[in-house]
């Protein structure tokens, strides 16, 4: 009676034990299933949020896509629109040949007086070091017109010429520290006939196609300030070349000198800005792009 007594206790244990089993088992189900779906609707929520930032960001990018466009847009416009106003404008480029000289100064003064920057073809006086740093300095263009300007060495043969040209490229980095641009103003001009003493008639076509090959962009000059035509030409006759000259171009390349004999030149300058700036021309340095007047053509 005893050992069935206990037998059955032990079965309501058993069952007891399989049932608290089993309701654990469902109410750890339960939770854990809770708990999946509470982590599944989070990480949905933060996929739909990250999902909603990037297409908010790709918004964004569209929109600022647009924008950088936009942008473009304008900066071509408005760059073709300067491009064609730098077309129809009236452009003088003041050149000074022979320098630096004693006047070399008084010109940078009045050019500063009037915030106009030039170009200053210039030959080698050594010496003079200070002067080719203070037009560099001021802001001024140094192009090459030879080391010597000696004709009968530079035009007797086209080795000379490049000789004489690069040793002045050399003198004028050591001298400013700034190796010159590759522009270049012959002697006398690409049509001078002083070079056929020394080589023929048929010399300066060649030397001009071969300083072209070499990178070179050479300049003559359509209007003429007349000042190396005397030893110290009138300030008056200066003006009125310059002026008068310049009423027939839409780009002026003015020729003047900076010699020590030409302080007329340098009395003539402020005359020959202003009447220029009354004919509506705006002032520019000389550069690869800029207009080229070219008495010779190359054949």
């Amino acid at each position: 009676m005893r050992k069935s007594y206990y037998n059955h206790r032990k079965k309501r244990r058993a069952s007891f034990l399989s049932l608290f089993i089993f309701l654990f088992l469902i109410t750890g189900s339960i939770g854990y299933v809770v708990y999946a779906q509470t982590t599944v609707s989070k990480a949905k929520k933060e996929y739909n949020l990250l999902v909603d930032k990037i297409n908010d960001a790709e918004k964004d990018n569209i929109e600022i896509t647009n924008n950088i466009k936009n942008l473009e847009d304008t900066v071509n416009e408005k760059n073709n629109e300067y491009e064609i106003m730098l077309s129809k404008a009236k452009i003088a480029y003041l050149t000074f040949d022979d320098g630096p000289s004693s006047n070399t100064l008084a010109i940078l003064d009045i050019l500063d007086k009037y915030n106009i920057k030039a170009t200053f073809f210039v030959n080698g006086h050594e010496g003079l070091e200070h002067l080719y740093k203070e037009i560099v300095n001021r802001g001024h263009v140094i192009a090459n017109h030879t080391f010597s300007h000696d004709y009968s060495y530079v035009y007797s043969s086209v080795e000379n010429f490049k000789e004489d040209v690069n040793k002045l490229n050399d003198f004028i980095e050591s001298t400013t520290g700034t190796a010159p641009a590759k522009l270049l103003r012959f002697p006398g001009g690409s049509n001078n006939q002083v070079s056929w003493s020394y080589s023929g008639k048929g010399f300066m076509n060649e030397l001009v196609k071969d300083m072209t090959n070499e990178g070179y962009n050479y300049f003559d000059w359509n209007v003429d300030s007349k000042d190396a035509n005397a030893y110290r030409q009138k300030k008056d006759v200066i003006v009125k070349s310059v002026l008068n000259g310049a009423k027939y171009v839409q780009k002026a390349n003015v020729l003047m000198h900076d010699l020590g004999p030409k302080t007329t030149t340098v009395e003539a300058l402020p005359e020959v800005i202003e009447g220029l700036i009354s004919q509506d021309f705006i002032f520019d340095p000389l550069t690869e792009d800029a207009y080229k007047p070219h008495f010779l053509k190359v054949k």
